[in-house]
């Protein structure tokens, strides 16, 4: 059953017919341990070829239920759709892929199943929720497990499934240290819990065929000088985060709070403006940096704001400052669905405080059926922020960032994210770098001290991930309806003042 699989594709380059899976796909499925686990680089097929190994389990006789169990609803999705293939590819008698919804507490969870008639069982996709096991018996394969929220007591129900002869799966991406899947393996590795570990790098895929892989399936023809270029690319794209998602060399401390796996899957084409003050700015007049900043408002900003539908509401959140980091405004348009869009994303580089109040006054009037803006109000950011609360009043929220208010709101950050009712962020490495700031300190998830710097050569702190945070609570906290009191007529006020006996 656990043998390797190698149903034929096509030529390679050389004329060899080669197998379907890469030489460290096909090790993993030949390992028959109960428990095994993979540290491994991003998107190099591991899960994949688990998809493989899952149906061929679950469509023989004597095999085992199958539960895969992701973090996000996306790639519990695309594992399901990969054993679809699978089946059909060893002509499996299975049925469709089935959605069902069953209730757990006060929510109503959605499930992908895949039954296999012939041999009775099933492969079936689950909530990462302990509970979720319990009562069951066969195969559980906890993917991207670095990035589960309760990974220690997940372990513990998975691991039960041993005793009655089961089998644990755990495929990840590190993710710190001190994170409870580096912590298995390291257990693993030191014999103090039984089972294997398996470790592939990105480099490793590559040299084992994993670009030549790329080139099939997109049709082109392989050269070695385009596969280091391409492997450069995707290093440099990955950053200082390269050791960890694609070397697998777990980050010292706490770790990295939002994965990249996570946020590339919210990453859409955005516009980004970014803009800095021209040389000595602050020195122009009163006059002329007014008419500066309306050109940038009239010829940047307002056609994006114009171009968005008038029925949606409209949020944003403003990390500020003034000179050593970047001033980000991060507006979020909601739908119908309640999903949460960006519309666009402002930076802005040393600009006067007179000019930051001026440029979001006019954004919070232009954005469609405005509801709330959340202000960083630390040090300096109070000015602006009570500049915008005279002129908007309640929409108007002045935040003191504090442990106790990262530690109240980041949670809902994080699970808008996973659940995608934060639907789309831009496509962009400085963003996606600031949101990869995020580590766990003391069990809160917050911005180091140490700052970065970004492609325009200014430093970053973590500023947009701070702005889109704000976004999001200035998303879940609208502001109370205003209620109208209408003034009465003169005639009513005599009336009233008589009823009650004046003169």
């Amino acid at each position: 059953m656990n043998a390797p699989v190698t149903p034929v594709l096509e030529a390679d380059f050389d004329g060899e017919v080669p197998a379907v899976l890469l030489p460290y796909q096909q090790e993993w499925i030949a390992d028959t341990s109960q428990l095994k686990v993979a540290e491994k680089s991003r998107r190099i097929g591991l899960t994949w070829a688990e998809a493989a190994d899952a149906v061929l389990d679950a469509m023989s006789e004597g095999g085992q239920n199958c539960y895969y169990l992701g973090y996000n609803k996306d790639m519990t999705v695309e594992y399901i759709q990969a054993c679809a293939m699978w089946a059909k590819a060893f002509d499996a008698a299975a049925t469709e892929i089935e959605e069902s919804v069953w209730e757990d507490a006060d929510k109503h969870i959605q499930t992908f199943i895949i039954r296999f008639p012939n041999s009775g069982k099933r492969i079936e996709a689950l909530t990462s929720r302990p509970s979720n096991l319990r009562g069951r018996q066969g195969r559980v394969i906890l993917d991207e497990a670095g990035f589960h929220e309760n990974l220690d007591e997940l372990l513990k129900a998975a691991l039960a499934l041993l005793i009655w002869g089961g089998c644990v799966r755990v495929i990840s991406t590190h993710d710190g240290e001190d994170n409870p899947f580096n912590e298995l393996i390291k257990e693993i590795r030191a014999g103090k819990r039984k089972g294997t570990v398996h470790r592939t790098t990105f480099r490793e895929a590559v040299d084992q065929g994993l670009y030549k892989r790329v080139c099939l399936r997109k049709g082109i023809e392989y050269n070695k000088a385009e596969e280091q270029a391409w492997m450069d690319d995707v290093y440099s794209f990955y950053g200082d985060a390269a050791d960890e998602e694609l070397d697998v060399i777990p980050s010292k401390g706490g770790g990295r709070w939002l994965s990249q796996a996570l946020l590339e899957q919210r990453q859409k084409e955005v516009p980004i403006i970014r803009w800095s003050a021209p040389k000595n700015f602050e020195q122009w007049s009163e006059e002329s940096r007014h008419t500066e900043i309306e050109v940038l408002f009239e010829t940047l900003i307002k056609p994006l704001i114009d171009s968005l539908p008038k029925k949606v509401k409209s949020f944003y959140g403003l990390d500020f400052a003034r000179r050593s980091d970047l001033c980000v405004f991060w507006p979020l348009i909601e739908y119908q669905d309640t999903r949460k869009h960006c519309p666009f994303v402002l930076e802005l580089s040393n600009m006067p405080y007179k000019q930051q109040e001026q440029l979001f006054k006019l954004i919070a009037k232009a954005l469609p059926n405005f509801s709330k803006g959340a202000h960083d109000a630390t040090g300096n950011g109070g000015y602006l922020a009570e500049a915008m609360q005279l002129a908007f009043g309640e929409k108007i929220e002045a935040i003191h960032l504090s442990e106790g208010w990262y530690r109240e709101h980041t949670p809902h950050f994080k699970a808008a994210l996973e659940d995608g009712d934060i639907a789309i962020i831009p496509k962009d490495k400085d963003i996606m770098d600031d949101h990869r700031a995020f580590v766990l300190v003391n069990g809160v998830a917050r911005i180091p001290q140490k700052r970065s710097t970004g492609a325009d050569g200014l430093k970053r702190h973590g500023d947009s991930a701070i702005a889109h945070l704000l976004a999001d609570y200035a998303s879940k906290n609208p502001s109370a309806a205003i209620e109208f009191i209408a003034i009465p007529s003169k005639d009513e006020m005599e009336l009233e003042m008589n009823n009650e006996g004046y003169d």
